[in-house]
This record gives C-alpha cells, structure tokens and sequence, in this order.
C-alpha cells in the first residue's frame, strides 16, 4: 500500500472521527432538558452478546486477542450505538437543530450499527473446526464452480484489505437470491438486501496482537476456526426470509 493511499485513509478517517465528535457535541448543547419518552426506533438499550465459545480453546487465535477485540471494539460499539440513539431522539424532538447536524448523528447510527452487526456475525462463526458441511457448502460449490473456488475468492477478498481496513462478507442477498463475497472498506459498506452468513474482520485490531502485520496468518487461523454449523442455520434462515 502507498504511502498516499495511507494519507488518504488516515485523513478520512481523522475527518470522520472529528466530524462525529463535533456533532456528538453540538447536539448535546442543543438537547431539550426534557427529552420525550424511549420508542424501539431510539431506546439505546442494546447489549453486549457474550462470546458463545471459550476463547482459550480456539486454534491460533489468542484468548488475549479474543477478549480484548470482543470486550473493546465490539463492546466499544454496543456502547456507542445506545448513547448515539438516545442523542438521536434529544435531536429530534429540537426542532431548530441543523439538519447538518442531525445527518451527523445519523451518519454515526449507521457506522456503530454496522459495527455492532458485522462484530456479533464474526464473532458467532467461530467456535469450531474449520470443516465445511451442510447445505451452505454446497450452496457455495454451485454458486462458484466449486467449494475451493470460494474460499479462494474469500481468501483473496479478505487479503486486499491488508494493510488497511475492513470486512469480507459472505452474504446471501434476498434480492438476487444469490451467495456473494463482499468487499467492505467500513462498518456502512455493504450490499442492499444482503444478508450477512460469514464475516471477516480485517481492521487490525482483529489480528496485530498475534500475528502483526502477518494477515494471511492470520486468515488461515480464522478458517481453522469457523464453525459451519452456525453459516449454514444463517443460510437456512436467509433462504426462508427470501420467500
């Protein structure tokens, strides 16, 4: 990766985390001193979904690593997305604030919501063996030509974002009724309709505490843990959603 590409993600990510701070801020200065009643819409009351498996016994993932990506950066999100939705029913009832500021806040209930989904899918899909069974592995071998074919388009999605940031996500997209492998720069980037059955976190919190800069390592780990139980009682949900 460049170093102008490195530029060009450190300043949007330095705008984006400012922008943010600043709307965070400027709507608390605008907040009514009462705020109306908690609707579903706006409760913030979502919780942090314990780890389903002992993270010692996973196979070349760190319980270190483990707890501290569950417990800061997934935990971390949870937090954020139920103090932005109770910011965000404060905001609407101002009806002076500036729509500027309001897009702000809902620009950040779009990134942390993706956060908390993507982080609850990656890290529900491991647990396990690694060994591909059910109706998703063959599901996956008609879709690409052959089972092989797509664990090496996943492999190769995950990598190209080495040294940067992001998710690769398998999804089954209720529109096409297709199985895809998605490119995800952020937690807001991803396809319409697309149901999420596998998710890769490619951020580098997510692997630099065992591996460094080694990615594919740490890849290679993440397969040796998936558990296929899981993607294929999402895929079988998925399907029954698409009619």
């Amino acid at each position: 990766m460049t170093i102008d590409h490195l530029s060009r993600r450190s300043a949007i990510a330095t705008l984006g985390i400012g922008a943010a701070a600043m709307t965070i801020n400027e709507a608390s200065a605008q907040t009514p001193a009462a705020a109306p009643a908690a609707v579903p819409a706006f409760a913030g009351n979502h919780q942090v979904k314990p780890l389903r498996f002992n993270p010692a016994r996973l196979h070349g993932l760190s319980e270190r690593l483990i707890t501290s990506h569950h417990e800061n950066n997934y935990a971390g999100s949870v937090k954020a997305l139920n103090m932005i939705e109770t910011r965000l029913a404060a905001a609407l009832a101002d009806t002076d604030l500036p729509p500027v500021v309001y897009g702000g806040l809902k620009r950040e209930e779009l990134h942390r919501t993706g956060s908390v989904v993507l982080h609850e899918v990656y890290f529900d899909g491991l647990g396990g063996n690694g060994q591909a069974a059910g109706s998703i592995r063959d599901a996956l071998g008609a879709a690409f030509g052959s089972f092989d074919r797509w664990e090496a388009d996943f492999r190769r999605t995950g990598m190209s974002l080495a040294g940067g940031s992001g998710w690769c996500v398998l999804v089954y997209n209720l529109h096409t009724r297709s199985l895809h492998n998605h490119w995800a720069w952020d937690h807001m980037h991803g396809a319409i309709a697309g149901v999420p059955l596998l998710a890769l976190d490619m951020y580098e919190h997510s692997f630099h505490m065992d591996y460094g800069t080694a990615a594919a390592k740490y890849v290679d780990a993440f397969f040796r843990n998936i558990d296929w139980e899981v993607v294929d009682r999402r895929y079988a949900a998925a399907l029954r959603g698409g009619g």
